[in-house]
């Protein structure tokens, strides 16, 4: 089926309500949703797929198992000359194989017409056997019995001799099992005896080989007997999901109701577009792991919200005079980050630190403050998107200037961030900004260390939304935590076009933190009495008066 994601160049972007095909949108005059049966056309076309391998990637609750495990009770329940063989499905967790169990059983009591002919639903001990140790261990598993000798049996694990099994195979969500290739690998064997092997799954990362696994079928290497089949969310809506959540709550399906229950499912993952994509759209992302639990950031947000500035400029702005600019950002600055800066605590030490952007993203500039016990807060936070590089300058600088107790910062001088990290340093000292290039190497070493001050409940942040977002957009890339610059979402609106900008300032923050550097403040203390070597210099303070008697040694 042709997905409805649809390129543009080298980003995608999931199409708006409005733009969606009416066969999404729309719900015909004379539905009947049983007209062609129970099941939908994506799960009609999966199930009815004949080659030996078939792969199908798909959005999360789409039916596939449902139709899938409809089909394998039908190859259960037929006899061996008519294509009959056993069938083993292979659930990432117990639950799920409960789950295809219980749809095998309900279809045999339909195909069947008589209770005597199939079996309940049976619990056993299965004898799993490693072929390479030897050992046999015993696993739970579940079962379906049919009068033609052959049965339907869900394995609550993996087991090691899936070499041994003859029959059907059924996969599902591969990408999740612990050992996902040695899964993989070993189900290649079945097809020996002419066998299937039907993997089922939602991505987890592009590097996940669930996702290689998809990519070398469509390449050929698995040959002409394999396939890849994607159902995406938006499939199952045009193939009527929506008519059926109503069909089984008993409501009457409506085009309003639909759009906002879409809206609904779409929204539920909030600024977490990736994680969207992947789920319902089968777009596999750069990351594999979320590194920031969303309850070490909920405990961290205990700073006000009105510690985060944000500027927006629309694109008129830049046909103003320089002048003009100047003038309109320096009364930006009397009126909302000078009483900003006010607020921060005069006796605590500050670092500050910038991830630099200019037109679509979010160029997010923030101070740090370090306290007792070494504990951060990110004090102060400037949002700025589609600022000019030099309002950009004038109000960074301006801020930097008037940090209590400055000691040092860190600035992205990745590509386009390079030239004001380097005028920066010009100004207020090269020792005293670091210039940071945003590499792998870099993030591996220093994206742990933030991590692990959630982790610790060493640091603060304010309760915004959008920094909470960003925060959630670390994710494990090949085994580094980093903020992927691959581009989360093209949206309407730009303050929901974020990819983790806020993330990449405070990693950059917390490096500042542990490479501070600065001027140390001196007090002189003045001269005691010393005896005959307490001569006045000239260089001294000429207040400071000699004692009228000095003593001497």
């Amino acid at each position: 089926m042709a997905s409805l994601i649809q390129p543009l160049g080298t980003t995608l972007r999931t199409l708006e309500w409005d733009d969606l095909p009416a066969s999404v949108r729309s719900i015909p005059a004379d539905l009947n949703l049983l007209a062609e049966g129970v099941l939908m056309l994506h799960q009609r076309e999966a199930a009815a797929l004949p080659h030996a391998i078939i792969a199908i990637p798909k959005g999360r609750r789409t039916g596939i198992t449902y139709g899938t495990m409809l089909r394998k009770t039908l190859v259960a329940a037929a006899r061996k000359e008519f294509g009959g063989a056993n069938v083993f499905y292979i659930g990432d967790t117990k639950e799920k194989g409960l789950e295809a169990i219980g749809y095998v059983a309900k279809f045999s009591r339909l195909i069947a017409k008589a209770q005597g002919e199939v079996s309940g639903i049976e619990e056993f001990l299965f004898e799993d056997q490693d072929p390479v140790t030897g050992k046999t261990r015993q696993i739970t598993a579940y079962r379906v019995r049919f009068a033609s000798g052959f049965q339907v049996c869900a394995l609550s694990s993996r087991p090691a001799n899936i070499r041994g099994l003859q029959g059907h195979v059924v996969i599902d969500e591969a990408a999740f099992h612990p050992d996902v290739q040695g899964v993989l690998d070993a189900a290649a064997a079945l097809l020996i005896w002419g066998g299937q092997i039907t993997v089922i799954s939602s991505h987890n990362g592009k590097n996940n080989p669930f996702a290689q696994f998809c990519r070398d079928i469509e390449a050929g290497r698995y040959g002409t007997d394999a396939v890849v089949y994607t159902v995406t969310f938006d499939d199952a809506v045009a193939n009527g999901l929506f008519e059926r959540v109503c069909l089984m709550a008993g409501t009457v399906p409506t085009e309003e109701a639909k759009k906002a229950w879409y809206s609904k499912i779409r929204n539920g993952y909030g600024v977490r577009k990736a994680a969207m994509r992947e789920e319902l759209d089968a777009i596999p992302r750069d990351g594999n792991g979320v590194c920031l639990p969303g309850i070490w950031i909920e405990q961290a947000a205990k700073l006000e919200p009105e510690r985060v500035l944000r500027l927006a400029l629309d694109d008129d702005f830049v046909s103003m005079s320089p002048e003009e600019r100047i003038s309109w950002v320096d009364d930006w600055i009397q009126r909302y980050l000078v009483p900003a800066l006010a607020r921060l605590d005069p006796q605590l030490r500050h670092v500050f630190a910038q991830d630099y952007a200019r037109h679509r993203d979010f160029s997010s500039w923030g101070a740090l403050s370090i306290g007792i016990g070494l504990r951060r807060q990110l004090a102060l936070v400037i949002d700025m998107h589609k600022v000019p590089y030099a309002q950009q300058k004038q109000i960074i600088w301006y801020a930097i200037e008037h940090l209590p107790r400055r000691c040092g910062g860190a600035m992205d001088a990745t590509g386009s961030g390079e030239a004001l990290a380097e005028e920066t340093a010009d100004k207020f000292g090269r020792s005293h900004v670091h210039q940071v290039k945003l590499t792998r190497a870099w993030y591996g070493t220093w994206m742990p260390k933030l991590v692990q001050g959630f982790a610790d409940e060493a640091i603060d942040i304010p309760a915004d939304p959008d920094i909470a977002g960003d925060l959630r957009a670390i994710e494990e890339v090949d085994g580094i935590a980093m903020v992927t610059k691959a581009r989360r979402a093209d949206v309407k609106d730009p303050d929901l076009f974020r990819h983790g900008d806020s993330a990449v300032m405070l990693c950059l923050g917390w490096f500042a933190t542990l490479n501070m550097s600065g001027a140390i403040e001196f007090i002189p203390v003045p001269q005691l009495p010393r005896g005959f070597d307490n001569i006045r210099d000239g260089g001294q303070d000429d207040d400071l008066q000699m004692p009228e008697h000095s003593a001497t040694w």
